[in-house]
């Protein structure tokens, strides 16, 4: 009685459900589920459930004899071991594959081009860029500090290309553990290993195909990985772990890291080859310390952003943290600015105004170090001498670039000197 009363729910709800035994066979599905997959004539063994990825549970592959579709949702362990219940899948949405965008990364929505923020130079050319390079195959590879938006950028080529209504995948290199990075991005047979799926697994490559894989981190994908990938790109075709099936592959390929990747090549910790494989267009995104006219579009973004989301009242901020938020030497970029301004949202007053007053503790701590650093040097008749002043600006910018021969170049050029004078001068 009391399982008829919760199928009976179950088919009153509106997204789909499907319900795994301990064998992770489906033992029901809703009326939702057998409309979107058309199987109210045949019977629920002919469904098979391919739980994608462990660490996005939102991922979900069916397939119906000889078809596969794609679905969003949320998978639930549950403890109803009485009707012998392993799992509870929830899905928002359920398509046939490769005819809808359907990937847990949409929580992100659309990302098109207008939604990237900044009118600097560097952010136009880098717009422009998009539009030329959206409709190519040829791969890419974004590079930038943590924080700069790296995904943002990929997803921006995704929306504007002739694959925006295919998959875009994205995958963390550096968040998976070594040991299964290689079945997460290529899957594996059913039988593959030990305490491989009865099912076996799609890889991120297969999911992808038809549009485009993001191998986000991938300055830190191991060497022995590198030389697979590298004869995927090549080939374009693959065989599943376990399995000498070949997969024909037409996939785009962005990549992007916040490593050196040429200093990685000299130290033999990159293929050089797979170098020039994935970085045939570049796009390198600035820092936030150095599109500071972009810094007040950001905010009032995220500003109106956290309103929306909290339903608050238009909030207005001081053009004194505007001034500061400016001149503060974000290390965290665009991720930082975001996590400040939401901390001011939460802590503004009623009168909707922010103020330097709540400003985050670490942004005044810094402009208060500064301020009594100055006074001092006044105080006691320590004016600094221009030659100490110019030493002291090469240094910040060396501990901004980095002291390596990149860094070097980098801060010669945003100080608006020759390499041989930083040298000399340092």
């Amino acid at each position: 009685m009391e399982e008829k009363f919760i199928k009976d729910i179950a088919n009153k709800i509106s997204d789909g459900i499907i319900i795994l035994n301990s064998n992770n066979k489906v033992i029901y599905a809703n009326n939702y589920v057998r409309k979107s997959l058309n199987i109210q004539s045949i019977e629920l063994e002919e469904i098979e459930v391919f739980i994608k990825h462990d660490f996005e549970k939102y991922n979900i592959s069916i397939r119906v004899k000889d078809t596969d579709y794609d679905g969003i949702g949320e998978l639930l362990e549950t403890d109803s071991y009485s009707y012998n219940y392993k799992s509870i899948i929830i899905l928002n949405k359920i398509c046939k594959k490769d005819k809808c965008n359907i990937t847990a990364n949409n929580v992100w929505g659309e990302i098109k081009l207008e939604s990237i923020i900044g009118e600097s130079e560097s952010m136009r050319n880098i717009k422009k860029k998009i539009l030329k390079i959206a409709n190519s195959t040829s791969s890419v590879l974004i590079t930038g500090e943590s924080g700069t938006g790296k995904e943002v950028i990929a997803r921006a080529i995704h929306s504007q290309s002739n694959r925006r209504n295919k998959p875009f995948i994205a995958i963390n290199c550096a968040a998976i553990p070594e040991a299964l990075l290689e079945s997460e991005l290529f899957g594996y047979a059913k039988g593959a290993f030990s305490g491989a799926s009865n099912n076996g697994r799609m890889g991120k490559f297969e999911l992808a195909n038809g549009g485009i894989i993001f191998l986000d981190e991938i300055g830190d994908m191991p060497l022995s990985l590198q030389v697979k990938l590298l004869r995927v790109l090549q080939e374009k075709k693959f065989a599943k772990i376990g399995s000498n099936k070949m997969i024909n592959l037409d996939i785009r390929v962005i990549a992007a890291t916040n490593k050196d990747i040429k200093e990685m090549i000299k130290e033999k910790k990159f293929r050089e080859d797979l170098y020039y494989r994935i970085n045939v267009i570049p796009i390198e995104i600035p820092n936030l310390s150095e599109r500071k006219e972009d810094i007040k579009q950001l905010v009032l973004s995220f500003i109106e952003k956290y309103c929306s989301s909290y339903n608050l009242e238009k909030i207005n901020i001081e053009d004194e943290v505007i001034k500061k938020l400016e001149n503060y030497p974000w290390e965290g970029n665009i991720r930082e600015l975001q996590n400040a301004v939401e901390l001011m949202i939460n802590l503004v007053d009623e009168d909707n105004i922010i103020t330097c007053s709540i400003l985050p503790e670490y942004i005044t701590s810094y402009y208060d170090s500064h301020d009594e650093k100055d006074l001092d040097d006044i105080i006691n008749g320590d004016f600094i001498t221009l030659e100490e002043l110019e030493k002291r600006y090469i240094n910040y910018a060396l501990e901004k670039y980095g002291h390596d021969t990149k860094g070097k170049s980098k801060a010669a050029k945003k100080l608006g000197i020759g390499l041989a004078t930083l040298y000399r001068k340092s």
